[in-house]
């Protein structure tokens, strides 16, 4: 009796390699680390949308920036808000690199929504919070008393803090 085919050793032992390959693999690719950098990346894109958006109305203004930013205390960190909100906007600091400064820091930039320079106000992507679950942004804004607009990213996952200025 001559049958042609695998024994069973043959066939664990190609089972085995092909196991240790897509480990290798897998080790490799590292995905975790690659959503994170993913999430980053939306992070930084997000941040630039939001000051572009502010920079441009400024200009379309004669240099005067949004009311809701002009009357803000300089060298305070305010959470981004889709509306308005009174309270609350310091509940996630623990989710942020740079603090919110007070519960009632925040600014609504849905003036800029409803100017045309944003579609939407963005949120920051679910890293270890939802931020679309409030009207908390996740992303901060501070203005300094030279005129310049920091905008700040509560979480970043594999890069140094997320952070734009002009």
């Amino acid at each position: 009796m001559n049958k042609k085919g695998f024994t069973l050793i043959e066939l664990l032992i190609v089972i085995a390699i092909m196991a240790i390959i897509a480990s290798v693999i897998f080790v490799a690719l590292n995905p975790l680390q690659r959503f994170q950098d993913s999430r980053d990346s939306v992070r930084w894109q997000q941040a630039s949308q939001i000051l572009n958006a502010i920079k441009l109305q400024q200009v379309d203004n004669g240099g005067y920036l949004l009311s809701d930013i002009a009357v803000l205390s300089t060298s305070t960190n305010y959470m981004i808000t889709a509306s308005a909100v009174g309270s609350g906007c310091d509940d996630q600091n623990s989710y942020c690199t740079t603090d919110v400064d007070a519960d009632g820091a925040c600014v609504d930039l849905s003036q800029l929504v409803t100017d045309g320079y944003l579609s939407a106000i963005p949120f920051s992507p679910t890293g270890e919070y939802d931020w679309a679950s409030s009207d908390l942004t996740g992303y901060t804004l501070e203005k300094t008393e030279s005129g310049a607009v920091f905008i700040r990213a509560c979480e970043n996952e594999n890069s140094s803090e997320i952070v734009l200025s002009r």
